[in-house]
């Protein structure tokens, strides 16, 4: 359990456009295949040229269904990504009972509640949702934050990792913060200085420069008014308790340290090359 990566929501919404294609192809082809009978004696002739309009009516009905449905994007349910890894994997640094009830219990509460205020059917990807999240009401901006967040967060993670960055993220961030050692000192400075529950981040600010900050709850740098320093975050630390209690208490600066040992730097590089620097968020 917890081992599958997870599945792309556009993958999703492909498959559920091809189903309701597939059943307006069926309906209204049929239509368009019975064509009215046509009548003998003198009026035959107007009664096929009637019956052949028809049929072309139908099947403009056909082709106009197809058109429609190429051309509207399928509704969907968000669902809750499968841990790239077990449970355990993160172990001794993040415990598993945590990363059980983190996942299958907040993270799924949050995915459900997006849902349940979009009516279950949403036409935007959970990235996509994020820029206007907070204009759009609390529950958007809770839940809809809280299920991209945590989509991040278990991406960027990965057992025996910890290692440095390498390439040119570890050069960007030398350039930012002067070294390894010294972005880790100001993250963890700042992740444990969030008041309350919240996230800190790491991201790429619209200058392709390096930067971090903490934003409050479950908001993000990617919604609009959302984070002090407008960027693109391609690093995330969940310093709500419920991501640490239940092994560090109220140690919270321990647990930042333990965090770094966890990080699967050659990911976070991988959606900083291919999505981050080049003004994209992080897809999911």
């Amino acid at each position: 359990l917890g081992e599958r990566r997870p599945s792309s929501p556009s993958l999703l919404r492909m498959i559920s456009g091809i189903r309701t294609l597939a059943f307006m192809a069926v309906v209204v082809g049929a239509a368009a295949l019975q064509q009215p009978k046509v009548t003998k004696g003198p009026g035959s002739r107007v009664s096929s040229m009637k019956g052949e309009a028809v049929a072309l009516g139908r099947r403009g009905m056909l082709a106009t269904a197809f058109s429609a449905a190429l051309a509207s994007p399928a509704l969907a349910e968000y669902t809750l990504p499968d841990l790239p890894y077990p449970y355990e994997a993160l172990e001794p640094h993040i415990d598993a009972a945590t990363m059980r009830f983190h996942h299958d219990k907040h993270h799924a509460t949050y995915v459900a509640n997006v849902n349940k205020a979009l009516g279950g059917k949403s036409d935007k990807s959970i990235l996509e949702l994020q820029k206007d999240a907070i204009s759009a009401g609390p529950a958007i901006r809770n839940s809809g934050g809280g299920h991209y967040n945590h989509a991040l967060f278990w991406e960027e993670l990965g057992p025996a990792s910890g290692k440095a960055p390498s390439g040119e993220l570890a050069k960007k961030i030398d350039e930012a913060f002067g070294s390894f050692d010294k972005f880790k000192e100001e993250f963890s400075a700042k992740a444990a200085g969030r008041f309350g529950s919240g996230w800190a981040w790491l991201g790429v600010k619209p200058d392709g420069k390096l930067a971090i900050d903490t934003t409050p709850n479950q908001d993000n740098p990617l919604m609009d008014g959302g984070c002090e320093t407008k960027m693109i975050p391609i690093l995330g630390l969940d310093v709500w308790e419920h991501a640490y209690y239940l092994k560090y208490q109220n140690r919270r600066p321990e647990y930042i340290s333990a965090f770094f040992s966890v990080i699967d730097w050659d990911k976070v590089a991988a959606n900083y090359e291919k999505y981050a620097k080049n003004g994209e968020g992080i897809p999911f």
